[in-house]
């Protein structure tokens, strides 16, 4: 997946769309990272993520940025339909790691305890 079509979906969206975005990412997400699970080699630094773009102290742009990338990793068809076997969630993995590159500083410990918590992976 090239450059320019990850900017194009990780591009700003208003608040209106950002709260469309919201909405479907928090009604479909946990479905999709339990059809992913094995998939994703980042499945910790992802669920943080959603954590990050849900809370309201994050930074509004940062928000835009991980609700763009996880609202692409929920649709069921996208440029690279999730059902394909060996192939489906790889252009959703491209998407992710770079909106998690361009954000990670503001993924805080707080989002990664709720995501070891939620994953049952706590120490």
């Amino acid at each position: 997946m090239d450059d320019v079509k990850i900017g194009e979906i990780l591009r700003p969206a208003g608040e209106r769309e950002n709260s469309r975005r919201e909405e479907r990412v928090r009604h479909r997400f946990w479905h999709t990272v339990r059809r992913a699970a094995g998939r994703i080699p980042f499945m910790e630094e992802l669920v943080a993520a959603y954590y990050c773009a849900l809370d309201h102290e994050t930074p509004t742009r940062v928000r835009g940025i991980l609700l763009a990338a996880l609202f692409y990793f929920v649709l069921p068809l996208d440029m690279i339909p999730d059902f394909l076997a060996v192939f489906g969630f790889t252009d959703d993995v491209a998407v992710l790691a770079a909106a998690l590159g361009a954000v990670r500083p503001h993924i805080k410990p707080r989002h990664f305890d709720a995501a070891r918590h939620a994953l049952g992976s706590e120490e």
